[in-house]
């Protein structure tokens, strides 16, 4: 658990830097320069990401069961809630989508997705730990981002051309996923096939 934990602060916390220390990020962007603050901030994200991936796999082979698990037909729903959070995280990537326009943030709030329901499928403390980390993170980086935007006046508009790329490509990744990579990758068949 503590490779997991270890990981968590290092991956959420340098994605936490505007939520808790805006100047101090934007004071470290000018003294290290902005491309060298960013490859760093890279190394510290990939770095705590391998060891988030580790220290889960580590737990998940002792885990420490909080509450009986959910019915089997809650997987379904699950699954189904994800591809919302699919579109919304390839809607992040898409230039001049309607998506991305109307919600600003789809990434934030595809990972909000993500980890609500996870918890909801989940009942180790690794999960709670994982997926608990994640949301707690999403909704105060979500909050942070709001309020720094409140003093900018700019207008986001989307082409509709473009939320049809956004919205296919996240439908298919989401079946991609769903039907064969979370089984290989982590070892649980979320539709049970």
């Amino acid at each position: 658990m503590a490779a997991l934990v270890l990981g968590l602060v290092l991956f959420l916390g340098v994605h936490s830097t505007r939520i808790v220390a805006e100047g101090w990020r934007t004071s470290r962007m000018e003294s290290f320069g902005e491309k060298e603050y960013k490859l760093l901030y890279s190394l510290i994200s990939l770095g705590g990401f391998a060891l988030v991936v580790w220290g889960y796999g580590l737990a998940r082979q002792d885990p420490v069961v909080l509450w009986n698990p959910p019915p089997v037909w809650m997987r379904h729903v699950v699954s189904l809630a994800m591809l919302p959070s699919f579109v919304l995280l390839v809607a992040a990537y898409v230039p001049r989508n309607e998506i991305k326009a109307k919600l600003r943030h789809p990434m934030i709030l595809g990972v909000k997705v993500w980890a609500l329901a996870h918890l909801v499928v989940n009942n180790t403390l690794a999960d709670v730990v994982l997926f608990g980390s994640f949301l707690l993170w999403a909704v105060l980086d979500f909050w942070s981002v709001r309020r720094r935007e409140r003093t900018l006046a700019t207008r986001i508009t989307g082409e509709r051309s473009r939320t049809v790329i956004a919205v296919g490509v996240g439908v298919a990744a989401w079946a991609v996923f769903a039907f064969w990579a979370h089984r290989v990758l982590i070892g649980v068949s979320p539709l049970g096939v």
